[in-house]
């Protein structure tokens, strides 16, 4: 298991950086939200991705060259499904004290954000899991995420 101090402490800044950027762009930040991003920065993130990270490492050692980098890339992409990403919205609400936004809204909205996505996730990913080292992604995984975050509050506004 991969769940230690470090990724406890960029998990609560990095995540909580990026929302926070983004909060404060579309005049919704607030302490609470903040403190509950920092939170699952800390624990879920924190916990979970560096461990896939790791399993995806392993699961993939067999393979090489363009064989390896896709499968890899392709593990990467199913993770961040639009379930994970309905989680993170539903987060988002909950610290937002936006009980009555959390409904079956979120899965489209996560949905068309995953599908919407794919080319520039896929590139991300591609370059997280293949030229990052095993050790280092989820700090990079964790500030693309903050970016993709500031990335939806501009676009929410520009579209």
């Amino acid at each position: 298991m991969k769940y230690n101090v470090r990724n406890i402490i960029f998990g609560a800044i990095i995540y909580a950086s990026g929302d926070s950027i983004a909060a404060w762009i579309l005049d919704e930040f607030s302490m609470f939200r903040l403190i509950g991003m920092m939170l699952v920065g800390a624990t879920f993130y924190a916990f979970e991705i560096p461990n896939y990270f790791y399993w995806i490492s392993r699961r993939t050692a067999m393979y090489v060259g363009t064989k390896a980098s896709l499968i890899r890339t392709g593990l990467a992409l199913i993770y961040f499904n639009p379930l994970w990403i309905a989680r993170h919205l539903f987060f988002i609400k909950l610290f937002s004290s936006k009980m009555d936004e959390i409904n079956a809204e979120l899965f489209y909205t996560a949905l068309m954000s995953f599908i919407v996505n794919i080319p520039v996730s896929f590139i991300a990913n591609f370059l997280i899991q293949n030229k990052v080292p095993v050790g280092m992604r989820f700090i990079a995984s964790a500030v693309f995420s903050g970016m993709m975050a500031i990335y939806y509050a501009l676009s929410a506004s520009w579209f």
